[in-house]
């Protein structure tokens, strides 16, 4: 009974995922439609130059942080009421993040679910001079082009929703540009796939705490993961983060990257609260 309902409920969360992914199918057909994708390639190309990545926040002192900008999502619904409407300012954020120790900021660019919007990034971008992550449900090489024309310097590939080629070529395109590359898994299954991809440079890869079976978040699984790679200064760990013990626990590990938002952006200022948690883990 329990492994059954295990399986009807990792159903019903990749269902999810696939919605979503299916919604971002039909964004990227208008976004195509409105702006051809040799425009957006030329653009690309003429972008000032991408900031660097994995080496503002690989093998730093202290814990690096990729504090991200992030107003909703499907499991928790709007993260605070004020966060609604026009007058959010995602650049406020960067700014206070910027302040609180943040080495790079993570933008969810993807509206529906999450409510964030590609513009979000060149304005985070003039507020702070730290690498900006486009967060979204990338499947089409469009988006990596369309990032990098929008200003992003690095973007975010979930394994999880790319086959290999797509894994591999949205990379190559993404490095071409001069862009970082944020690999993201769950799965351990996926770690073969995406480890090979750290060794090209510039790329780190993600390992996201949350179990899309149950939502449930499990700190302790990027620690377990991690004693499957040889080179953990590329891990960076991925929901969860609290407090500065969890950091404790990844330092042991071998792990100095994390990602976190829907924590900090819950607090009245997340900046603050992202100096707290950094406690003695901070360094400049």
């Amino acid at each position: 009974m329990h492994a059954t309902m295990q399986a009807n409920a990792r159903r019903s969360e990749l269902g999810t995922l696939s919605t979503i992914v299916e919604h971002v199918r039909g964004v990227v057909a208008s976004a195509k439609r409105a702006r051809p994708e040799a425009d957006v390639r030329r653009a690309a190309m003429d972008a000032e130059p991408a900031r660097a990545w994995a080496s503002a926040l690989a093998g730093r002192k202290g814990f690096s942080v990729i504090a991200e900008v992030k107003r909703r999502s499907p499991s928790a619904g709007l993260i605070r009421p004020e966060y609604s409407g026009p007058a959010f300012q995602p650049e406020s954020f960067a700014g206070r993040y910027h302040a609180g120790g943040a080495r790079a900021i993570s933008c969810l660019t993807e509206e529906k679910h999450f409510g964030g919007d590609l513009s979000f990034i060149a304005r985070i971008r003039r507020e702070v001079p730290l690498p900006v992550l486009r967060k979204d449900f990338l499947i089409d090489e469009y988006q990596v082009y369309e990032a990098r024309a929008a200003g992003a310097d690095a973007v975010l590939l979930i394994a999880e929703c790319l086959d290999d080629a797509s894994l591999v070529g949205f990379t190559e395109t993404a490095l071409g540009l001069g862009m970082g590359v944020l690999a993201e898994i769950h799965e351990e299954a996926h770690l073969a796939r995406v480890l090979p991809l750290a060794a090209r440079g510039n790329v780190l890869v993600g390992i996201n705490n949350r179990d899309l079976a149950t939502m449930k978040v499990d700190t302790g699984h990027t620690v377990r993961l991690a004693l499957n790679v040889p080179d953990r200064s590329v891990l960076v760990s991925e929901s969860g983060l609290k407090t500065e013990s969890d950091l404790d626990v990844l330092v042991r590990a071998g792990v100095g990257i994390g990602l976190i938002g829907e924590h900090l952006m819950r607090e009245d200022d997340p900046g603050a609260a992202l100096a707290r948690l950094l406690g003695r883990h901070r360094s400049g």
